[in-house]
């Protein structure tokens, strides 16, 4: 294990890696070192403002894989970051290579991760008053209903770039809560259809927001399982994430309705895609009223 101590931040890698590049960036103020994909990323500043920079070649305490692996999934997302560019989503600033790997840098993005497993792991996600998700499940329904409507919006825009969502969960979603405002903050795994299952059970995704599909080898990947993943973050923010029963959603039964269809274990039950599911969602949201 080599320790490493760069501007405000401490971080330890399996062995030693070459930083020096990134001071030359600015003044590292913050880093996310816990990460299992092979990517460490730092919150950098300069004259020029506050920047998102993720770099993937080193050996995180948290990573078993091969960083030229981690490498290429980084160089693969950059054009899924160019091509899906929104104002919801983090914006790509630049990208490199360097001697021994690959940089991506973002514009910085307020607000706190919903699913922060390194200062919250474990049942104090759900528990810890001072975790980011208890805080977000403790907001009022409508500022909730809000951020659902943030992510709706940027995936029906990536369904119709011809992109499927894999891999997304609430650990790619930052929210404000002083501004109230939602980003999207992750989608290196996102991919052009027509696409499918290429790993099995094992594929890529959180567990209560992966399809049946996204179990199962050789299954296609499309529109459809993009409503699954809608749905299940609606139950995530909503309901009971895994636990899908009326019982546990916050928002009305007939808003229960179109996320119970929409995670169906039947890919034909669900909405056609996700511009149907948005559709029938604000028919019912509009009926609705809280408090």
């Amino acid at each position: 294990m080599k320790t490493k101590m760069m501007g405000d931040v401490t971080f330890s890698l399996r062995e030693d890696h070459d930083f020096r590049w990134l001071e030359e960036i600015g003044h590292v103020f913050c880093v996310f070192d816990e990460q299992d994909s092979g990517n460490i990323s730092f919150g950098v500043e300069n004259v020029d403002g506050k920047f998102f920079v993720k770099y993937a070649g080193a050996r995180p305490m948290d990573f078993t894989g091969e960083p030229d692996d981690a490498v290429e999934r980084l160089k693969t997302a950059i054009p899924v970051y160019e091509q899906l560019d929104h104002p919801f989503l983090i914006k790509l600033k630049n990208h490199f290579a360097l001697r021994e790997g690959y940089a991506a840098v973002f514009d910085w993005a307020e607000g706190e991760c919903l699913h922060s497993h390194w200062s919250h792991g474990g049942p104090a996600k759900y528990t810890d008053p001072t975790s980011p998700y208890y805080r977000f499940r403790n907001l009022d329904v409508t500022k909730r209903l809000k951020t659902l409507e943030t992510i709706f919006s940027f995936h029906a825009f990536v369904e119709e770039q011809g992109f499927v969502a894999v891999d997304f969960y609430d650990g790619s979603i930052l929210y404000d809560f002083i501004n109230d405002v939602t980003t999207i903050c992750d989608i290196d795994f996102y991919r052009k259809c027509p696409t499918f299952n290429d790993i099995g059970e094992e594929f890529w995704g959180a567990d209560r927001s992966k399809s049946p599909e996204e179990y199962e080898l050789g299954a296609v990947i499309d529109e459809r399982t993009n409503v699954y993943t809608m749905g299940a973050i609606a139950f995530g923010l909503l309901g009971g994430e895994t636990d899908h029963s009326l019982s546990s959603w916050e928002a009305g039964e007939d808003l229960y309705e179109v996320a119970s269809k929409a995670v169906n274990k039947d890919k034909e039950a669900r909405y056609k895609n996700v511009r149907a599911f948005m559709k029938a969602w604000k028919e019912v949201k509009e009926r609705l009223t809280f408090t």
